[in-house]
């Protein structure tokens, strides 16, 4: 039986805050290691996990498998469901920015 660590959960999503607004270098480099297609690659890889996993959880409990309770389906398929749609909000965010440097006149 899993567990759900809120104090855990609200680091993360700190830790994920602090890395989205700190500002960019004068001068960028690859060499930190972060690299823009990497971070997407590796969220939109993380979003497919919890949603495979919530639905997993989900298929078990359907099934009567005892180990799954229904709160902890509930919270995972409610996590599948906030990253999905903030994977969606980054996404519309990406498309506005492209819109908006290819109307840029140069």
């Amino acid at each position: 039986m899993s567990t759900v660590d809120v104090n855990q959960l609200l680091n993360q999503m700190k830790h994920m805050a602090a890395l989205a607004d700190r500002k960019p270098e004068a001068a960028p480099d690859n060499t930190s290691g972060l690299d823009f297609e990497n971070v997407l690659r590796d969220s939109i890889e993380t979003v497919n996990d919890i949603q495979s996993h919530a639905s997993d959880m989900a298929q078990k409990f359907e099934l009567g498998d005892p180990s799954v309770n229904l709160t902890e389906v509930v919270v995972e398929l409610q996590k599948a469901s906030v990253s999905f749609e903030a994977m969606k909000q980054v996404r519309n965010k990406l498309l506005s920015a492209y819109k908006d440097v290819m109307s840029m006149q140069v």
